[in-house]
């Protein structure tokens, strides 16, 4: 029954992305519906079941996100970021908080960046474009960081959690089936490819289709105690691979993978000798799926794909410039903020000072950079403390399994795609969950020592 009801979901979410296909305008009702439907949850959810409700809310809106933006679903372009503050701040105004002061400050540091931009407003500034453009990101991360900080939520439940992040994920999967049937017809070279990411960023859609990657290989290692479901996950996996492989941005695929390989590490670490024997013959057949899914992507490609991760253009030659241009750019935001280093040029002034110096309008996509240049001295604390926070949680409950895989996506993720999505924001704040585990296996226990906590091995 539990099987037939994952399939009905999945095969739910496929029918939407045909539904969207076809009538372009189902993707407002759908957005519409994400509201609604999660709002209603969260206010009949009894207390104990709040946080979950919350957190589901906000990862159904992650993984939704760059979908809604390719069919424009979106009432505005950071909607899905409004939600996720919106469900949040639902949760903490109806949740007991866990004293998280580190990120009341981080929230505080980002105002000084604010004013220092409404006094340096020019005819070419538009203020509330460039905060809502800049900050949403950063601000989201704050609110979800607040509300998510040591809250303590069921292993089963943190599973829930992502499979509600990944579903939408296969959605946005069929819909590039469809929009990009055969991906032979729209190469053009080894640059990252609008037309097999569905008239979209490639970097984006890369990013959350290597989430659903990083789902999907957890639930074929965790959640796939039968053949049938391991053809099912290792299925799902293999085509939301494939669709982020070739939108040839590289930068979501590698942070998954990066993510995948830590996790599973650790998983491995964590559990008895015969589970590791169970975890060895899977990871066998996963890097058997993965030669498959490469294989594939490489004989679609004609082997452009190859060369892309190589980092060579179409003839084979090498390209000098790995970052693609975008290692001038961060150095040139670092140069600014060497300049003011105490209070920054101010939000969203950064790309304005590029085009008036260098007569080129362009993102470095590199948050890290992007905040110093921006917000200074204040910028380097909220930095810091991003940074630290979490560590500090981490050393005083090693309960997250998830924990390192999260940490790095946020980290690498805002490296290269710096916030445009609400993905790193949101998957920040799983890192500082306490996630608590239930014994598999009923023991009588003679002596009055407590009970040790174990990861469920398969369920």
């Amino acid at each position: 029954m539990k099987n037939f009801n994952y399939i009905k979901i999945i095969g739910l979410h496929i029918l939407i992305g045909f539904a969207v296909y076809s009538f372009e305008m189902l993707s407002k009702i759908y957005l519409l519906g994400i509201f609604v439907f999660y709002v209603n949850a969260i206010f009949k959810a009894k207390p104990s079941q709040k946080v979950l409700k919350v957190l589901m809310a906000c990862s159904y809106v992650v993984g939704a996100e760059v979908f809604l933006r390719m069919t424009d679903g979106n009432l505005l372009y950071e909607t899905s970021k409004y939600l996720v503050i919106i469900f949040c701040l639902i949760g903490i105004f109806s949740t007991r908080l866990k004293e998280p002061i580190p990120y009341l400050i981080y929230i505080v540091l980002l105002v000084p960046g604010i004013l220092v931009a409404g006094f340096n407003i020019t005819a070419e500034t538009t203020i509330r474009t460039a905060i809502a453009f800049n900050l949403s990101g950063p601000v989201c991360l704050g609110i979800v960081a607040i509300f998510a900080y040591k809250q303590r939520i069921a292993y089963m439940d943190m599973h829930k959690v992502l499979l509600t992040m990944a579903l939408p994920l296969v959605t946005t999967a069929t819909y590039l089936f469809l929009f990009t049937p055969s991906i032979k017809d729209v190469l053009t070279g080894t640059g990252s490819n609008f037309a097999a990411s569905g008239g979209f960023g490639p970097n984006q859609v890369s990013t959350v289709l290597g989430l659903g990657m990083f789902v999907f290989s957890i639930r074929f290692f965790m959640l796939s105690p039968s053949v049938f479901l391991k053809i099912i996950n290792g299925s799902l996996l293999a085509i939301i691979s494939y669709r982020g492989i070739i939108t040839f941005s590289r930068g979501g695929i590698i942070t998954a993978l990066i993510m995948v390989f830590v996790f599973v590490y650790l998983y491995f670490m964590k559990v008895n000798t015969k589970a590791k024997f169970r975890i060895s013959r899977t990871i066998f057949v996963f890097m058997g799926v993965a030669l498959l899914i490469w294989l594939f992507s490489s004989i679609q490609t004609s082997g452009l794909i190859d060369k892309r991760y190589a980092n060579q253009d179409a003839l084979g030659r090498e390209k000098q410039d790995v970052s693609t241009g975008r290692s001038d750019l961060v150095s040139f935001e670092i140069d600014e903020f060497l300049k003011n280093p105490v209070l920054g040029v101010g939000v969203g002034k950064i790309k304005e000072l590029r085009q008036k110096s260098e007569g080129i309008e362009a993102a470095s996509h590199n948050e890290m950079s992007r905040i110093l240049s921006e917000h200074g001295l204040f910028g380097m604390t909220a930095l810091i403390i991003l940074l630290i926070a979490p560590l500090l949680v981490r050393l005083r409950n090693k309960s997250n399994i998830f924990f390192y895989s999260c940490y790095l996506f946020w980290f690498l993720t805002i490296n290269h795609s710096s916030m445009r999505i609400a993905a790193p924001a949101f998957v920040y704040g799983l890192c500082l969950l306490d996630i608590q585990y239930k014994s598999t296996v009923k023991r009588k226990i003679k002596s009055n020592k407590s009970k040790r906590q174990s990861i469920p091995i398969s369920h």
